[in-house]
């Protein structure tokens, strides 16, 4: 249950074995290359025109796959923007969504199933109550029904350093501190989306989950060989509170010294149960799903039959989503929430309000 096929390429060394396995997918990485750095080339040289929209467009993106953080920071952002009287309409892909194509997901008032548009988009839409989020692959199209239903003034896009179809005013690309770029090597074979050379695409560069800034010197070595000018940020993760599924509050503290149950289906569970522990609390036990994970009546009896003696099931937000639609106000369970913490943040937002 805690052994996952993307720990095996997220590991920087890996073992003569292991490489030897990820060999057939070696040589996949070369016609996917291909096909990255022609579509980039298609839309650098101005062969293909990427769609403009009237407001600013900021894309909060990685060029890894897993999860750098994306979601937490779009939220922040959000907000932000909206305490200093910019509405802003956040457009997602909306990933394993059923009907995530070109629709709103929340107007304030109402909810669909996240089943219908993805397990991170409706957690947005049900935190971020009062700016509406659209789902769909066609970024364009979600924005210019934004455009018509509410009074926006720019945009977010979600996961979007990789779509190219829709012009940016400012690209920030997320970086994991801690698993930096894997082995460098691209998809298949590795966590690569694009190679590193892309990275001058980014106007600004964002290192999460920082412990120290000693940590990450050589990541910060090798982003400025590839792009010196851009400015590279620091953040790290802080949990705030935690939410039951009836969605009640309770501080940090009702969890301190509690035995605990850490259940995630995350891309970097490893983050996440880090921040738990930091709450203080006794883990008796972790268990860990892949990312995006759709939880069966198999994994709710395992889940029941593991919490005997447990005080706490700790889990993300994204995944009491999908574990509220099973009845589970008999295990006591938990989402954290947590926020991001931008070291440089006066500086960070004097750069996001350039572009407004």
């Amino acid at each position: 249950m805690n052994w996952r096929i993307d720990q095996f390429l997220f590991q920087k060394e890996k073992p003569f074995w292991k490489k030897v396995m990820l060999f057939p997918f070696y040589l996949l990485s070369f016609p996917y290359r291909g096909v990255v750095i022609g579509r980039v080339f298609l839309y650098s040289t101005g062969i293909r025109k990427p769609k403009s929209l009237p407001f600013p467009v900021i894309s909060v993106g990685n060029i890894t796959v897993g999860g750098t953080g994306k979601t937490p920071l779009v939220m922040e952002i959000a907000r932000v923007l909206r305490e200093k009287g910019i509405p802003v309409a956040i457009l997602s892909r909306g990933y394993k969504g059923k009907k995530a194509q070109g629709r709103l997901v929340s107007d304030g008032e109402s909810l669909p199933s996240p089943e219908e548009v993805g397990d991170e988009p409706f957690m947005m839409a049900k935190i971020l109550k009062e700016i509406p989020l659209f789902v769909g692959k066609d970024r364009f199209t979600s924005a210019q029904m934004a455009l018509k239903r509410f009074k926006i003034q720019g945009f977010i896009l979600d996961d979007g350093f990789q779509h190219l179809q829709l012009h940016r005013d400012l690209d920030i690309l997320l970086i994991d501190s801690k698993i930096g770029f894997g082995d460098h090597h691209l998809l298949p074979r590795g966590i690569l989306r694009e190679p590193l050379t892309h990275l001058r695409r980014a106007h600004l560069l964002l290192l999460t989950k920082v412990e120290g800034l000693k940590a990450c010197q050589s990541i910060e070595s090798e982003i400025r060989k590839i792009h010196p000018q851009a400015p590279v940020f620091h953040s790290h993760y802080e949990p705030v509170g935690l939410i039951s599924p009836s969605e009640e509050w309770e501080g940090i503290e009702a969890i301190k010294g509690k035995k605990v149950l850490i259940l995630s289906g995350i891309a970097n569970p490893e983050s996440f149960q880090s921040l738990v522990r930091k709450c203080q609390v006794e883990v008796v036990r972790e268990i860990t799903f892949p990312d995006h994970h759709s939880y069966t009546l198999r994994d709710i009896e395992f889940l029941r039959s593991c919490s005997e003696g447990v005080e706490r099931i700790v889990t993300t937000e994204k995944d009491m989503v999908k574990l509220n639609t099973w009845n589970l106000h008999d295990l006591p369970l938990r989402a954290l929430r947590i926020k991001i913490k931008i070291w440089e943040e006066e500086e960070f937002y004097k750069r996001v309000m350039e572009i407004f």
